[in-house]
């Protein structure tokens, strides 16, 4: 019973981790390439305990998101509600990808991600496509082998299953 409560609070914590990272304020430059911490960590945990991490999680943890970014409610529930799907029905497949493999699925979701926040967007609100729009793209993908590694790292040590 504690492994389970210690695996459930590992996922949470890491989740608000992730939440943290991705409202805390940084200068302009920097902040074009904010990598999509929530997603990545959703992505993880979806391929690595998908008993655990699903969809409706990637629901509510986007949802959170929304409000926490003050865009319009279930957008990027929608975006991680679709990416956790795509994990979750690939998982098998994407746990044997090497980590470098893994980087450039995690990069293309991510850039699904973005083009249904941005659509979902456009169909509220009359917005144009800034310049760097995708530049998190780039830099999610490059991020995801040492994310990938903390986090396995984390799942090993406290027995996570």
């Amino acid at each position: 019973m504690i492994e389970k409560i210690n695996g459930r609070s590992a996922i949470i914590a890491s989740l608000f981790i992730a939440l943290i990272l991705a409202i805390i304020p940084l200068p302009l430059i920097a902040d074009a390439f904010r990598p999509d911490w929530v997603l990545v960590c959703v992505f993880y945990w979806t391929i690595a305990l998908p008993h655990r991490s699903n969809v409706g999680i990637a629901f509510v943890v986007g949802f959170v998101l929304d409000l926490l970014l003050g865009s319009t409610l279930g957008v990027r529930a929608l975006a991680m509600s679709i990416v956790a799907y795509i994990a979750a029905t690939n998982f098998t497949r994407l746990r044997n990808f090497s980590v470098w493999q893994q980087a450039l699925v995690v990069g293309g979701l991510t850039g699904l991600a973005k083009i249904v926040v941005f659509w979902a967007e456009y169909l509220v609100q009359d917005i144009q496509l800034p310049s760097g729009y995708f530049y998190p793209v780039i830099t999610t993908t490059v991020a995801w082998p040492w994310i990938f590694l903390l986090l396995r790292k984390l799942r090993r040590q406290w027995k996570i299953s």
